[in-house]
């Protein structure tokens, strides 16, 4: 710290400086009084809402869930865009003293100075459940006490239009949504179920219900061609006894004759019986591949089912809201309270911005003391000479002034001036310091004020 270290030493810095340090510190104060007493006021209005929750419950004895949020995100969302900014600009003559701003500028700072704020609802919230709101702030921030007002119950009206109209649009639309889509998978459905009729009009024979008595006759035509096997053993054994003979009579030849028809009889009915379980092979070779395509008929089928069922009950539950909306059961936004003219601006920190300033002011002050003091160093005590020159010296003799006093009496040291011909810097030192802190406490009150 070169001279200074000491707090004796910093103390005399201070007395030796001390016109310099004062003068430094009431121009900083000053200074800051005025910055800060040129600062444009800004007031704010505030219009609340609230949101009333709907008194009729669902069909299941709950409350209907709560849509404000979502609802009021998007109606922020569409006040906050730019032509609706612009017309509210116009409308209510923003920025007219500012014409050299642009569209851009003006819908940047009026978005800055709108701001909302949901108030969370007291009640218990299920898990999982969507939040709920209970009221909603609109703050606005202009430099005119009366625009304030104006600005934010124009975005607390724009919010209850949007809100009473944007219900009744949403359950219409929902509704329609519904109904659209229980149309068409009705449809679906029934062209599922005609493609089905139709498979199973072509391939009826292979149904899987007709399985069991396909199998059942494959097994009576295996026996019955067992027996015809049978039979025709038996006409060949009786052929074989007549034919050994030798010569044969009449009646042999008639036997003969009358066991060749039997047997070719019995050949024809075996052939049907065989063409038979050749069909019925071929049919059942087919069923699993039928059944396999009726079972993905029926998944199909069974999903636009279980569709429909549900299109049906949130139809149900869109017609009910839609008639909630129109007979007004629904949530709804009223105006609780509306937004009236501020008689103070809002606070900007002015008051820690004067003690700031007033405390940098005084800190530059002693530090531009402290570097003159470090660009002329002068040793002025027996302490620095001894620190700096490692003597110690025998006598040391006190600055005398030919036209000032050692000592002055105490009433002397009452006057106003020291000396008539220096009317400021003559004064006594406690006198320009309650002077010097008198306009600074002046300054301050005049700004925060």
């Amino acid at each position: 710290m070169g001279q200074i270290q000491s707090f004796e030493e910093f103390l005399d810095l201070l007395r030796r400086r001390f016109v310099l340090i004062l003068t430094v510190a009431l121009i900083g104060i000053v200074t800051v009084a005025i910055v800060v007493k040129s600062r444009p006021d800004t007031f704010e209005a505030v219009a609340v809402i609230q949101i009333q929750v709907p008194v009729v419950t669902g069909t299941d004895g709950a409350p209907t869930a709560s849509a404000a949020a979502q609802m009021f995100q998007a109606i922020e969302q569409r006040l906050t865009t730019r032509g609706n900014l612009l017309e509210v600009i116009n409308r209510h003559g923003l920025f007219a003293d500012a014409p050299a701003l642009s569209d851009d500028e003006r819908v940047n700072i009026l978005r800055r100075s709108v701001r909302f704020q949901s108030v969370a609802s007291a009640s218990n919230q299920a898990y999982g459940s969507a939040p709920q709101i209970s009221a909603l702030l609109v703050f606005a921030q202009v430099g005119d006490p009366d625009l304030a007002a104006r600005v934010a119950n124009d975005f607390a009206q724009s919010i209850l239009d949007q809100s009473s109209a944007g219900q009744l649009d949403r359950a219409r639309e929902t509704t329609d949504f519904f109904r659209t889509e229980e149309t068409r998978v009705w449809a679906e459905i029934e062209t599922v179920e005609a493609r089905i009729a139709a498979y199973k009009n072509g391939n009826g024979s292979a149904l899987p219900s007709q399985t069991a008595a396909l199998r059942d006759e494959r097994l009576a035509l295996e026996d019955d061609l067992r027996q015809y096997d049978q039979d025709r053993v038996a006409l060949d054994g009786e052929r074989l006894a007549i034919t050994s003979r030798g010569t044969l009579r009449a009646t042999d030849q008639r036997a003969l004759a009358e066991i060749d028809a039997r047997a070719a009889v019995l050949a024809a009915q075996r052939g049907a019986l065989v063409a038979r379980r050749s069909e019925i092979d071929a049919i059942l070779s087919q069923t699993p591949e039928v059944e396999r395509v009726l079972s993905g008929y029926d998944r199909a089928l069974q999903q636009l089912q279980q569709q429909y069922e549900v299109i049906n009950r949130r139809l149900a539950e869109a017609e009910t809201a839609q008639r909630l909306a129109e007979q007004q059961q629904a949530e709804r936004f009223t105006l609780l309270e509306r937004a009236v003219t501020p008689q103070y601006a809002i606070g900007g920190g002015g008051k820690k911005m004067v003690i700031a300033g007033s405390l940098a002011s005084i800190v530059a002050a002693i530090g531009l003391a402290f570097v003159l003091d470090l660009l002329n160093p002068v040793v002025r005590t027996a302490q620095q000479m001894e620190r700096q020159l490692d003597l110690r010296p025998v006598v040391s003799i006190p600055e005398v002034g030919a036209a000032r006093k050692s000592r002055q009496p105490a009433k002397t040291l009452l006057k106003l001036v020291d000396d008539p011909r220096r009317p400021i810097l003559g004064m006594p030192r406690y006198a320009m310091f309650a002077g010097g802190a008198t306009l600074c406490l002046m300054l301050a009150a005049a700004a925060i004020s």
